[in-house]
């Protein structure tokens, strides 16, 4: 992992009904308390009349301790009717990755957090296949075996519980074939995932010999968040890539991996960095 060590920053999310005057008054609770303000942006949504913002400054020389800072924000919250988030930079998430065969992904979530790209631990790794016990052991993460069994609400706890034993912030399902509950959604509620972009077209088995029968120009990944709507979740990050008659099945499967590498690190990325605001079925994603 990099060494660069960056000066601690507290970074608020904030959702309200767009009114006047907010941009202001949000730097003014900072400015008010000697904050040093590094990073702010804001999004008036108008289809739906919000406004988005994150504001993120330097914790150093702040005159309210980081665990007074939402006790202090909350009137001003309150009086412009604000759903906010509040995180500390030098926190780092805990995250389980879930596969099921398939390497590529998780190959590159676990290179990219030893160099530093991606600021996590991950305690685990779960699966539903012994495949990928291997790679996990090369790296030194635990990885556990968890096959999918008769009775899902068993099964379900089981993973749950192994989360929370793991102190688990986030889990990134990194080609896990296999669907989660409601149930497991209300008790989990932040999974992060990456498919190919063909839906809903050419769904269900072999959407890449789909495609190629078709003869579609442009494959694509999507990374969202999970929800109770199948791959239907607020949309994080997006890619495509042209291809032509020249590819092959094996060649839109190979350009297709390369892109759910891509695709699936910017979102856990920007995720960690807390730079991602939902708002309804939507994302806004913060530079």
């Amino acid at each position: 992992m990099s060494s660069v060590v960056h000066a601690p920053t507290a970074i608020l999310l904030i959702r309200c009904p767009d009114q006047h005057g907010l941009v202001a008054r949000t730097a003014q609770f900072v400015a008010e308390r000697n904050g040093n303000v590094v990073h702010a942006d804001h999004h008036i949504d108008r289809a739906t009349g919000l406004f988005l913002m994150r504001m993120e400054w330097e914790l150093d020389g702040f005159e309210v301790g980081r665990e007074r800072i939402a006790d202090a924000f909350t009137p001003l919250a309150e009086q412009i009717g604000a759903t906010w988030r509040l995180h500390f930079s030098d926190v780092v998430r805990r995250v389980a990755i879930w596969v099921t065969t398939q390497d590529h992904c998780l190959g590159d979530l676990i290179l990219r957090q030893r160099a530093g790209e991606l600021r996590c631990r991950i305690p685990l790794v779960m699966s539903n296949h012994e495949v990928l016990a291997d790679l996990c052991s090369r790296f030194d993460i635990p990885f556990h075996h968890v096959p999918v069994v008769r009775g899902m609400e068993a099964h379900e706890q089981f993973q749950l519980d192994l989360l929370r034993e793991h102190r688990i912030d986030t889990v990134v399902l990194a080609k896990y074939m296999q669907i989660l509950s409601p149930a497991f959604l209300a008790g989990f509620g932040e999974v992060i995932n990456i498919h190919h972009s063909f839906l809903p077209a050419f769904a269900g088995a072999n959407p890449y010999m789909q495609a190629f029968e078709r003869g579609v120009k442009i494959i694509g990944a999507t990374a969202h968040y999970v929800t109770d709507q199948l791959d239907a979740g607020p949309i994080i990050e997006q890619d495509t890539v042209r291809i032509s008659h020249r590819d092959s099945v094996d060649d839109l499967i190979r350009k297709g991996k390369d892109l759910e590498r891509i695709v699936l690190a910017r979102a856990v990325r920007a995720h960690l960095e807390d730079r991602v605001l939902v708002h309804g079925n939507r994302t806004s994603v913060f530079d």
